[in-house]
């Protein structure tokens, strides 16, 4: 690969920049016993419905919550609450606590994304969560500034796998398509990319295997500290 062809690098936050299980996992347990009000059978209700494993404490593969929208999540949820709490509700109890989420970083972020920076690469966020929840982590782990945009789904653009949001923060950043690199965890992320019209890079700090990726990206990394070599330098 000729160094330095891309020149916009896009990234999800939740499973790339972060990792996912050692991110949310205690997370959720927390947030579901919040929901529950303590109860433990609505516990357990919930965590079955969201695909969350309450005995090891682990999201499993097809967990909503792993690519989709707060908002899909909570109307995911709802039912089981009947009349008594909005989808608006949950959504806005789960936005709550999730800003307060402690992040683990998926790689040392600061000097990568320095790097990087340092190279030429304009560098982006879009995230399936909500655009004040990802300003509020990057913002703890003193990264937003590497950032010309970080775009939510919450920013009228769509969600992934809608390509509207990578195509948007290309056209804002002055990019051909062809010269971005969309880089995520899961298939949500490598097919908005795709579909925008940019090379796609998939990591493995999420919970989607490499055999799920791969027909999707054209590289799949153990995680984004592998990116650099990746685009030669």
């Amino acid at each position: 690969m000729q160094q330095n062809y891309f020149k916009l690098l896009i990234f999800d936050k939740d499973g790339t920049l972060f990792d996912f299980s050692r991110s949310w996992n205690n997370w959720a347990k927390s947030a579901l016993l919040a929901l529950a009000d303590d109860d433990e059978t609505l516990f357990r209700t919930l965590a079955d419905r969201l695909s969350f494993d309450p005995d090891r404490g682990v999201f499993l593969p097809d967990s909503i919550a792993i690519a989709g929208t707060l908002d899909e999540t909570a109307h995911h949820l709802a039912p089981l609450f009947g009349a008594d709490f909005t989808p608006q509700q949950i959504a806005a109890l789960l936005n709550q606590l999730a800003q307060s989420a402690v992040m683990v970083e998926a790689a040392p972020l600061a000097s990568l994304l320095t790097g990087l920076q340092k190279a030429g690469y304009l560098l982006a966020v879009a995230t399936n969560g909500q655009k004040g929840e990802a300003e509020a982590h990057l913002a703890t782990h003193e990264i937003r500034p590497y950032f010309h945009e970080v775009i939510g789904c919450d920013s009228g653009h769509g969600a992934k796998p809608n390509p509207a949001m990578c195509a948007h923060i290309a056209q804002v950043c002055g990019v051909a398509p062809a010269r971005a690199v969309m880089v995520g965890d899961s298939l949500h992320d490598l097919r908005a990319g795709r579909a925008a019209g940019m090379a796609t890079v998939g990591v493995l700090t999420g919970l989607a295997d490499h055999g799920t990726l791969v027909p999707h990206a054209d590289a799949v990394l153990p995680d984004i500290g592998h990116l650099p070599a990746w685009l030669g330098h």
